[in-house]
């Protein structure tokens, strides 16, 4: 929903569509594709590999195993079709043989949302278990991003999130709890930690993201509106704001403006995580799942419904691991 209006300020996004509550067709990269409304974009085909790679394993994943997904599912012709120009320059680096973890590292984006807005995936395979979230975005976030990067300290936001916001007992701010227990106390608290402060008083969208005129402005430069401390930092403030509502938190960050859809992955990725899909309209879903079944450059063809059930079944499958592992050293 975010990416027809990706980049766009939030005035002229008010301007012409007023609040955006809609799925509609969109083009990028200038390659005269005008995709189905609901088509996935470069973030959404990046959590896609990691899925297959999780659905694969049945399991949690390293890079090596990430790496290999690209290898097998991304289409030659998607370049430039469903992902960014950098990939490309991955993805051929991968096929060298060149070690996982080493990849990123020839990355010029080293703060770019690119993992944090994508890596879902990594904390539902290892939900309510946080420290475990963390210690895979670091590991699988070393495609895209150098060790310790700021990029990755901000994916580890996303990642604990999502982990912690799975468990029964989960509460909008047991979630934010654990975001300040195992995220970077400088690299990311500080700023969190002053926005959701300066923002608290924040009845709507509107209000928010008045708010954040002042401190994210930039222009420029490559992916301006797409580092991570800004696209994370609000997603948590809309998370917090709109308490948890799936549906909301998406109308919420496709009008804030910059990087929309991002915003939005990370803002209704956590509150999906806690809600569910519940709030979401039923013709949602079915476009989206219509979008991808005419995609003929994504990797993967699965409904949402597969691609939920893939995962719950990989992780019922690490559950029962552990399980036959206490049985076994219990005595």
């Amino acid at each position: 929903m975010g990416a027809p209006v990706e980049g766009w300020t939030y005035e002229m996004i008010e301007e012409k569509y007023g609040t955006l509550d809609r799925l509609l067709p969109y083009e990028h990269y200038n390659n005269g594709w005008v995709r189905e409304p609901g088509t996935t974009e470069d973030g959404i085909e990046r959590q896609k590999l990691m899925i297959t790679a999780i659905i694969e394993k049945g399991d949690r994943v390293n890079a090596e195993d990430v790496k290999n997904a690209w290898i097998k599912y991304i289409k030659p012709e998607s370049v430039g079709m469903v992902s960014e120009p950098f990939e490309a320059t991955l993805l051929a680096m991968a096929k060298s043989g060149i070690p996982a973890r080493d990849i990123g590292r020839y990355c010029d984006y080293s703060g770019l949302n690119s993992f944090a807005r994508s890596c879902h995936p990594i904390g539902l395979i290892n939900a309510g278990d946080m420290g475990a979230a963390k210690e895979d975005v670091l590991e699988v976030g070393q495609l895209y991003q150098t060790t310790n990067s700021r990029g990755l300290q901000w994916a580890v936001v996303t990642g604990v999130a999502i982990a912690a916001a799975t468990r029964p007992d989960a509460t909008v701010d047991s979630v934010l709890g654990a975001i300040y227990d195992y995220c970077h106390p400088d690299i990311v608290l500080c700023e969190l930690d002053r926005e959701l402060k300066r923002t608290a008083g924040c009845k709507d969208f509107r209000e928010l993201r008045k708010a954040f005129d002042s401190v994210y402005n930039g222009r420029g430069m490559p992916y301006a509106a797409s580092y991570a401390n800004e696209v994370v930092t609000k997603a948590v403030c809309i998370f917090r704001m709109v308490n948890g509502n799936t549906k909301d938190a998406m109308i919420a960050a496709v009008n804030m403006g910059r990087d929309t859809d991002c915003i939005a992955a990370i803002a209704a990725g956590i509150s999906g995580a806690l809600t569910g899909a519940s709030s979401l309209p039923q013709e949602y879903i079915d476009q989206v799942d219509y979008a991808t079944s005419v995609n003929k450059y994504t990797n993967s063809q699965r409904t949402l419904r597969e691609t939920a059930d893939g995962l719950y079944n990989a992780w019922l499958n690490r559950v029962n691991k552990l399980k036959k592992y206490v049985e076994i050293m219990d005595y």
